[in-house]
C-alpha cells in the first residue's frame, strides 16, 4: 500500500521592495482649532515626531509654529528648539519643509533649509492658487484672530512658486549636499521638474512627491494618481522615486493605491488630521500605522530610515548642520 508523504507548503516569499513612509508632522495648512492633536509647541513637534518614527515614518517632514498662537514661523530660530533634539533621539531622516506658508517670501522660506543644511528640504515646483477658504464652513469659533483671517484670504491667494524662486532655493541649497522632496500639486509641475533637471540644476534620483487633493491642484480620483505616474514614468524614467500625499480623507486611499503601484508613502497632521471616517487622529503615529498596515498587507516592507537613505542616496545625517 503507498503511502502518500505529506510536506508543509513553503512559506510564502516577502517582496524585497522596501516603501519609505514619510511623515509630515504639523504643516502650515491646519489651525489649532481644527484639532487639539496638532502640534504645535517644540516639546509637542519632538514628542509627535519621535512617536511617528517609532511607528515606522523613515522621514520626518517638518514645519515651525509659535508656541502661543499656532502660527507658521519659518525662522531657524523657531527650528532650532527643536531638531537637535529630533536628530539626538531617532536616526529618522529628517526633513526641512522650503515651501513653509504661502504667505512668505522665498527669501523668508528657504533659510531654515540654507542654515541647518537637512539631508531632504521640500521644494514646490510651481505655482498655484492654494484654497483652504472652504475649511471656514466647519468651525463657529477660532482659538486666536490669524485663522480666520488665514483661511478667508486664500480665496484671493497664489502660491508664488516661479522659475526665479525654484532657482533661488536650489542654488542657496545646491552645495549643502541637501536632496529635495519635490513636491508636485499638478501635471504642469513636472514638467517644470524636468526643465531643471535638463539644466542640471537638479540630479537623480528624483524624490517626486505627487499631492493630490487641495483645492488649486490635481484631484484625488484614481485616474488623477494614474496620470500623474504615468507622466512621471515617460518624463523621468528610471531616475525618480515617486511617493503620493492625499489630503484630508483622500489619505490613505490613494496611499493604498500608490504603495500598490511601485510608490512611497507621505502621512501626517500636516496632510490630513483624520484616522478614519469622522475619527481624528491623536498623534502623526496613528497615520503612520495605519500607512504600515496598508504596506504589510500588499506583502511589501516598511523601509527603516537607513534604506530610506540608499534609496534615494541621502548624504546621511553627520553632514547636516542639525
Amino acid at each position: 500500500m503507498n503511502e502518500t508523504v505529506m510536506t508543509e507548503a513553503a512559506p510564502a516569499k516577502k517582496s524585497n521592495r522596501k516603501v519609505i513612509i514619510t511623515c509630515a508632522i504639523t504643516g502650515a495648512i491646519h489651525t489649532p482649532t481644527m484639532s487639539p492633536y496638532l502640534p504645535i509647541t517644540p516639546d509637542e513637534i519632538v514628542a509627535d515626531a519621535l512617536k511617528a518614527a517609532e511607528a515606522g515614518a523613515a522621514i520626518l517632514h517638518l514645519h515651525a509654529r509659535n508656541p502661543e498662537t499656532g502660527q507658521p514661523d519659518q525662522t531657524p530660530e523657531a527650528f532650532a528648539p527643536f531638531l537637535p533634539r529630533i536628530k539626538q533621539a531617532t536616526s529618522a531622516v529628517i526633513n526641512i519643509t522650503s515651501g513653509g506658508s504661502p504667505y512668505m517670501k522665498v527669501e523668508e522660506r528657504v533659510l531654515p533649509a540654507a542654515t541647518f543644511k537637512p539631508e531632504v528640504a521640500s521644494l514646490n515646483m510651481g505655482s498655484m492658487n492654494f484654497g483652504l477658504f472652504h475649511l471656514l464652513d466647519k468651525y463657529k469659533e477660532f482659538k486666536h484672530p490669524w485663522e480666520k483671517t488665514h483661511l478667508e484670504n486664500t480665496r484671493d491667494l497664489v502660491f508664488r512658486n516661479t522659475f526665479k524662486d525654484i532657482e533661488y532655493i536650489l542654488t542657496t541649497c545646491y552645495d549643502n549636499g541637501t536632496r529635495f522632496e519635490f513636491e508636485c500639486y499638478d501635471i504642469g509641475h513636472l514638467y517644470n521638474l524636468a526643465h531643471f533637471l535638463e539644466r542640471g540644476l537638479v540630479k537623480p534620483p528624483l524624490f517626486v512627491q505627487s499631492v493630490f487633493g487641495l483645492l488649486g491642484g490635481i484631484g484625488p480620483h484614481p485616474e488623477d494618481v494614474m496620470h500623474m505616474k504615468r507622466t512621471c514614468d515617460r518624463l523621468f524614467g528610471d531616475q525618480y522615486r515617486w511617493s503620493v500625499l492625499g489630503a484630508g480623507r483622500n489619505q490613505l486611499p490613494i496611499a493604498a493605491m500608490a504603495a500598490s503601484m511601485g510608490g512611497n508613502i507621505r502621512v501626517g497632521l500636516e496632510d490630513s488630521l483624520w484616522a478614519g471616517r469622522g475619527k481624528l487622529a491623536t498623534s502623526n503615529a496613528d497615520q503612520v500605522r495605519l500607512a504600515a498596515k496598508i504596506i504589510e498587507g500588499l506583502g511589501l516592507e516598511v523601509a527603516s530610515p537607513d534604506e530610506a537613505r540608499e534609496i534615494l542616496e541621502l548624504k546621511g545625517a553627520d553632514k547636516t548642520n542639525i
